[in-house]
């Protein structure tokens, strides 16, 4: 049993709080981060056994991910991102990934999920509506010509090892993911903004809420009257303005499931 698994009692009335709140609001927004992706195996990065929280041969993760150290040392870079972000085939959609699906398939959530997740575990999952903040590993571009590439055929280059380069051109090859000193995609943080902003119900699922811009998106809800539901393991800065806080995700979503399973 998770260890923030709450008492019975306890939970089966705050669920039922949020399952009224899902039922009565009009529109939904979703944010999750890497604990939505830790239930299905993947390391997150700032959590208790967090990537950030150790060198990875004596250099910083996030020196790794900075956009410049990427240009300078792609060897390094992409030696990394195969032990983390090139075997995503491994792993699968989760409780939490399943069920935001199905409650878009049933008309609860129209306004789709936004995830700082680069794993494209909700589409694989059935989610349509998906909108990456820090973009995906599912494709990358050549940093010359820009010619596209799916995540197919990228990951099978670094997994044995080497360097992607652009079969047209012969430059570098980025994965399609917003690195330190990037800015975040300004059409998609712009759809964030409206529909936080006009969102009756925001859900928090696995994020700390520490990596901005993205995590002032849900506080657009609570300034303009919204209200806010976060799930998350350990608490966060915006657990003041929240109506309901869980810590287990798991517990949360499959009673949610259950719920759903009531509704033709």
């Amino acid at each position: 049993m998770s260890e923030y698994r709450e008492k019975e009692e306890v939970f089966n009335e705050k669920i039922e709080n949020l399952w009224s709140l899902l039922m009565t609001s009009k529109k939904i927004a979703v944010f999750t981060g890497a604990g939505v992706s830790t239930l299905s195996g993947i390391p997150d990065f700032r959590g208790k056994h967090g990537v950030y929280n150790s060198p990875w041969h004596n250099l910083d993760v996030e020196t790794i991910l900075s956009y410049d150290f990427f240009f300078s040392h792609p060897d390094i870079f992409y030696k990394w991102t195969e032990e983390v972000w090139y075997h995503l085939e491994d792993y699968k959609p989760n409780i939490v990934h399943n069920t935001l699906a199905r409650m878009e398939e049933k008309g609860i959530l129209k306004e789709g999920v936004f995830t700082q997740n680069i794993d494209f575990l909700h589409q694989r999952a059935g989610s349509k509506k998906v909108w990456e903040l820090h973009g995906s590993a599912r494709h990358s571009f050549c940093t010359n010509c820009n010619a596209f590439y799916k995540y197919e055929e990228i990951a099978p280059i670094v997994q044995r090892g080497e360097i992607p380069y652009c079969d047209k051109c012969g430059s570098l090859i980025k994965p399609d993911i917003v690195l330190y000193g990037e800015n975040l995609p300004m059409s998609v943080l712009r759809k964030a903004e409206t529909v936080f902003s006009q969102a009756d119900l925001t859900l928090i699922l696995g994020s700390s809420l520490t990596v901005y811009p993205a995590a002032s998106l849900p506080k657009l809800t609570s300034y303009y009257g919204g209200k806010v539901v976060i799930v998350n393991a350990d608490p966060t800065d915006q657990d003041k303005n929240a109506t309901l806080i869980f810590r287990d995700l798991e517990q949360t979503f499959t009673a949610i499931n259950t719920f759903l399973d009531q509704i033709s």
